[in-house]
């Protein structure tokens, strides 16, 4: 044990310096958000670079604060920072030096809540910036200015907080090795105790409750470089009907019968809503950002004319749904749109109940001969873009995935054998478990069945093992057709597909999940919630059942930019129709109407109650917490108060002597916190009768009499032991029933 003055704590008679205990506290801060460098690289690539630079700067840190003094710390740690921005800016398309402004507001719009990950460039910020965040706090704790240093971390923690990559465990992490910092560092410049360090435990309990209300800031700002507009609200399927810029992969789901739109259109489609380009592991995400609306160029290659007008059926939605390519905009709502994730139209504004708004597209044809010899010659910003993976993508998704399409000579029939053996080979369900590993690799080897999401999402990742573009989309299923150009478009239609890129082609739509159970799943819902009278399942006729159309002969056109020049061929019409005549969900809308979106749970045997069973990191957390409300409670005596209060009340019996021992102690203890405690050298007889004129009555008397008989005669009888133990129980309890009524 320490001395009260000591800069040292002393284990086994070895002396630790606190200040090795406050190098420790940066380490661990410091490694909290080094933590989301890690996963950023992990996702986009540069990894070992990182692990590189930073240990550069580390030892560069160690050596460099032996000579120079602190201040010279935010000069090279200004330089580091400095070097690292312009690297990236000066990858970012559209940005440089000179426009100030743009640069200003890329980081409003990081402070407010916009994901790192949705920077393009995100790999080249993360190793020009990171370098820096270590270096600085580093070199200062070796400088010995310990404030500092937890100054200089805690801005590069509170930046992951504002922007929302800092989970409440990271967070958690973080603001523990603040606290330890300036706590062991204070006791290292002007000494302290052991003892002292309890005092830390109140601070600890602090740390964890304002962590978890510290980890998300809402925002939304507009930035150049990053994606901008969308969140909020949408008519219903949570992310993935709106403008969201992330998809989470959730477990068990519900859907929503209810309607979201009705939509007139002279071909039937999937209408799409947004695109993602950057695959996590564990969700997806969009980097793109928007920018005002104008008329959109045709695919390259052939293609046909969808026009269609969506009617929204629920309060508020923020999603524009159309067929993929979306060209132009016809009506009033033009002056209302933006062209955002990857193309599509979204509304500035929220669309209401009963608004409309009509747009033109133009479809790529799926002409298998053409896609079969459309080649690999994609342009460089693509490839880099969407053939992307995580790092620790486990390899046997890419040995798989070759087995798969083995027999395959380009990437179209890749692409199809890809999408065949999902279909055969995978099962739709609703009712999933959440996998804690990267999910198109659990789902291609552990899982036996999945929705939509899944499907999609594991067929993007084993396209991309073998170098070929694609992306994960969302957006809606046709929905139930109820006339020769009417569907109607509920909740449950809310669907996951692939789009595929092919040079001189552009983006194919391929679907990989199986369509029979999917339709089937939906219908029984919509039939269920037509049973028990649910409101706004049907719309124009769909209570009437599905329109069948005859059997046509469709063409291609080839658009010019003035939609005035066409040539023809015969091609499918849009999608397979035996995909989504009813639309396929899979995804858990949460509507204005009033419908659900569940995460995963466990039912408890038999008895229909969801579990939701903690993970590990809420383990830890609640561990961290309840440790700390002791140490807390330990420190400022209210465990210990809160022992003895039991204690006085409740005693536990043994032999007749310890009984009464016992029961004095508890009278002894009641007297003093009451009245006075026994003075050194007064006996407990002369102690009792000096409490007689304060009310002290002849049960203590007689409990004191017992006490003397048990200690010093040691002669009690089970039957005195059961009298002083009760005698002791009326004192404390007629005297907490005094207290209560004011006496």
């Amino acid at each position: 044990m320490s001395t009260a003055r000591d800069d040292a704590f002393r284990l086994g008679g070895v002396a630790v310096p606190y200040h090795w205990f406050a190098v420790g506290a940066t380490a661990a801060l410091i490694a909290s958000y080094m933590r989301i460098f890690y996963y950023i690289t992990n996702v986009v690539g540069g990894t070992d670079d990182l692990l590189l630079f930073v240990a550069v700067a580390l030892v560069g840190a160690t050596i460099l604060a032996r000579k120079l003094p602190a201040w010279t710390a935010f000069v090279l740690g200004g330089v580091l920072l400095g070097g690292g921005l312009l690297s990236y800016y000066s990858t970012v398309p559209q940005a440089n030096l000179s426009q100030t402004g743009r640069i200003i507001a890329d980081n409003v719009a990081l402070l407010t809540g916009l994901s790192i990950l949705q920077m393009r460039a995100v790999g080249t910020w993360a190793l020009g910036v990171a370098p820096a965040t270590a270096f600085v706090p580093w070199y200062l704790v070796f400088r010995r200015r310990y404030v500092l240093a937890a100054a200089s971390g805690g801005a590069a923690l509170g930046f992951f907080v504002l922007t929302s990559d800092a989970g409440s465990f990271v967070t958690l992490t973080g603001m523990l090795g603040i606290l330890g910092i300036i706590a062991f560092g204070t006791m290292a410049r002007y000494g302290g105790s052991v003892a002292q360090v309890d005092v830390l435990a109140v601070a600890l309990v602090a740390v964890v409750l304002l962590s978890t209300t510290v980890s998300v800031v809402p925002g939304g700002s507009v930035s150049p470089i990053l994606p901008s507009g969308g969140g909020g609200g949408s008519g219903g399927g949570g992310g993935l009907i709106s403008n969201e810029r992330h998809v989470a992969v959730q477990g068990s789901i519900e859907l929503s019968p209810k309607v979201q739109y009705t939509v007139t259109a002279n071909r039937w489609a999937y209408w799409r809503v947004a695109a993602y380009d950057r695959y996590t592991g564990m969700n997806w995400m969009r980097t793109d950002g928007s920018r005002p609306y104008e008329r959109q160029s045709p695919p390259p290659g052939g293609s046909y004319e969808v026009r269609q007008t969506f009617t929204v059926k629920v309060n508020r939605v923020d999603a524009m749904p159309a067929a993929w390519k979306p060209i132009r905009v016809v009506g009033n709502q033009k002056e209302n749109v933006r062209i955002g994730s990857a193309g599509s139209f979204a509304p500035k504004s929220a669309l209401t109940k009963g608004q409309t708004y009509s747009v033109v597209s133009r479809v790529p044809a799926k002409n298998p001969s053409q896609l079969r010899d459309a080649g690999t010659d994609y342009p460089s910003t693509v490839e880099r873009r969407y053939t992307r993976l995580p790092s620790n993508t486990p390899d046997r998704l890419e040995r798989r995935t070759d087995q798969i399409t083995a027999d395959a000579d380009n990437p179209y029939e890749k692409t199809v054998a890809i999408e065949r053996w999902l279909e055969e080979n995978k099962r739709y369900s609703l009712d999933v478990q959440k996998p804690s590993g990267n999910v198109a690799d659990s789902f291609v080897f552990e899982m036996e069945k999945g929705y939509c999401v899944y499907f999609a999402t594991s067929m993007a990742a084993m396209l991309r093992t073998q170098d070929i573009p694609a992306r994960f989309v969302t957006g809606y299923t046709p929905g139930q057709r109820v006339g020769d150009d009417k569907w109607v478009v509920r909740g449950l239609d809310a669907h996951a597909w692939v789009e595929v890129y092919f040079p001189d082609v552009g983006w194919v739509q391929f679907d990989p999940t199986p369509s029979g159970p999917r339709s089937d799943a939906e219908q029984s819902v919509v039939e269920e919630a037509r049973a028990n009278n649910v409101s706004n399942v049907d719309a124009g006729g769909s209570e009437n059942g599905t329109w069948t159309p005859e059997t046509t002969t469709t063409t291609t056109t080839t658009e010019s930019t003035t939609d005035e020049s066409e040539t023809t061929s015969e091609v499918r019409d849009g999608p397979r129709p035996d995909r989504g005549q009813r639309g396929n969900g899979g995804i858990a809308p949460e509507t204005s109407a009033g419908t659900t979106n569940t995460s995963a749970v466990t039912t408890a045997a038999g008895g229909g109650i969801p579990i939701q069973m903690p993970s590990t990191e809420q383990l830890v957390y609640g561990g961290l917490l309840t440790a700390g409300l002791l140490l807390a409670a330990r420190r400022t005596g209210a465990l210990r108060s809160a022992y003895r209060a039991a204690w006085v009340r409740w005693q536990p019996r043994d032999d007749p002597e310890t009984d009464v021992e016992r029961a004095f102690g508890r009278l002894e203890y009641h007297l003093s916190r009451k009245h006075r405690e026994r003075r050194p050298g007064e006996t407990p007889r002369e102690y009792i009768d000096a409490l007689s004129h304060v009310g002290v009555d002849e049960r203590a008397r007689r409990v004191g009499s017992l006490y003397e008989r048990a200690r010093y005669a040691g002669t009690v009888t089970s039957e005195q032991a059961d009298e002083a133990v009760s005698l002791v129980n009326d004192i404390v309890r007629g005297s907490r029933r005094r207290n209560a009524s004011g006496q």
